[in-house]
Formats: C-alpha cells, structure tokens, sequence
C-alpha cells in the first residue's frame, strides 16, 4: 500500500525558517532508513504559501487564481513523504520515529491504487493510466 505522509506547516515554515544543521541531518538519517527498508518512494520540502497559488473551481470549470500567502490554518502544507508500506499501522510506526519537535505534526492518508476503483476504470482506463505511469517514471 502506497501513503502520502503530509506534514502539516507551522509559523516557522510559513515565515520561510529553514531547518538547521542538526535537523537537517536528523532527518537526512531518518529518510536513509526509509529507503533502506525500501519504504520511500519520494519525501521533499515545500516552500511557504508566500510563493504559492489556489486555484478553486466553480460553476463551468473556470479556475479563479489566489496567490499566496495563506492563512495559517491545519490544512497548509509544509513537506511530505510518499511510502510503502503493508498497513497504516507500520506506516504510523515509523512515521512515529520521524524527527519532528514540540507542536509538530503529520497526517497519514493511504493513495489510491487502480483496484480501488472497481468497474468504473474500464479496461481502456487503466491501460491509459499504466501508460502513463510508466512514461512519469522515465523522466
């Protein structure tokens, strides 16, 4: 089962903090393990809302633009990992030992796999999306 492990933004993040050496190598130590265990398939930083873009969809599928920065609420981003993992439970395990302090926080949610979505991904469906996915992964 594939996860994406959100971690959620904080003031520091948000005012462009960046980590210091001893995170930075605390989590560098973490991320090996990960993909040692053969665990992560992607983890990156993101930067502060400053820098980003909504885009909310309404009637007639026209997009309306709103630059950044946001407010500082739960749903903001600041990094994330994507993993493997055979359960939520051994993605909490180790997500539990991830280098975070005080306040800090992340979310687990498990990815979609073609399978999930029954009879609505016709054949036709899901040979496009395995095309596509191999063609992502050559880049």
């Amino acid at each position: 089962m594939r996860f994406m492990v959100i971690v959620k933004a904080s003031k520091d993040t948000e005012a462009g903090v960046m980590p210091g050496t001893e995170m930075l190598t605390a989590m560098g130590q973490f991320n090996e393990e990960l993909v040692k265990a053969g665990m992560m398939e992607a983890g990156e930083g993101l930067h502060p809302t400053i820098s980003g873009a909504r885009i909310g969809y309404s009637g007639g599928g026209k997009g309306s633009v709103t630059k950044g920065p946001f407010p500082l609420t739960g749903d903001l981003i600041a990094g994330f990992w994507l993993i493997n993992a055979n359960s939520l439970d051994e993605a909490i395990a180790w997500m539990k030992r991830a280098p975070f302090g005080d306040g800090d926080a992340i979310e687990i949610r498990q990815v979609f796999s073609t399978e999930d979505f029954g009879e609505a991904l016709t054949p036709e469906l899901r040979e496009q999306e395995e095309r596509l996915r191999a063609q992502a992964g050559m880049k």
